[in-house]
């Protein structure tokens, strides 16, 4: 229970969802010299050198390289991932490169699945795009088959250029969503386009 304005009041929930974000601890390596920049961040380059001799570094601490938006805050798992991957090849002498992001991510909550890769239509046109997005609901297999579900699938593309620039699924937990949003980042890692 709680009081506002003198006034007693208390809420019920079947779910609590908390969304305190992240904030990247970089205190040691700015300490040591490093430059920070998107998000507070540790500037890296896309082998992973922080700039100070000899430390590499990745994961939830550093920039992004996205493929669509340049240098960027985008703290993901599997972004983090494949830095560290690209961080202790180079660390031990290769010459590795991230082939950078496009903040490509799923989510489950109870029996829903939803998945997005690439920009939102708000994000592209903010970062300069001239976006168009369209949303489609399409059953997850055909539906002579018994059980298809619904997935809605939007797709933001560039009006100018003709390339995709981003797609979000969201369907049943059976309908292989994370596994049907693959193909939308081959389209826009390649940079393929509608246009002939």
């Amino acid at each position: 229970m709680d009081t506002r304005d003198g006034e007693a009041f208390s809420r019920t929930a079947d779910v609590v969802l908390v969304v305190v974000g992240v904030r990247p601890n970089t205190s040691l390596l700015s300490a040591a010299g490093a430059s920070t920049g998107a998000g507070g961040a540790v500037v890296v380059d896309e082998r992973m050198r922080t700039g100070l001799p000899h430390v590499w570094a990745a994961g939830d601490g550093v920039v992004t390289h996205h493929r669509l938006l340049g240098v960027t805050y985008l703290p993901l798992g599997t972004t983090a991932h494949k830095q560290g991957r690209v961080a202790g090849e180079n660390a031990i002498g290769s010459d590795a490169q991230s082939a950078g992001s496009l903040g490509t991510q799923v989510v489950k909550v109870f029996d829903v699945v939803a998945a997005r890769t690439g920009l939102l239509d708000h994000e592209a046109a903010a970062a300069g795009f001239t976006p168009h997005s369209h949303t489609a609901i399409a059953d997850d297999h055909k539906r002579y088959y018994p059980g298809a579900t619904p997935i809605s699938i939007q797709v933001t593309g560039d009006t100018q250029g003709g390339g995709l620039l981003g797609a979000q699924l969201v369907g049943t937990r059976g309908a292989e969503i994370s596994k049907r949003v693959d193909t939308y980042p081959t389209s826009v890692h390649h940079r393929m386009t509608s246009l002939r």
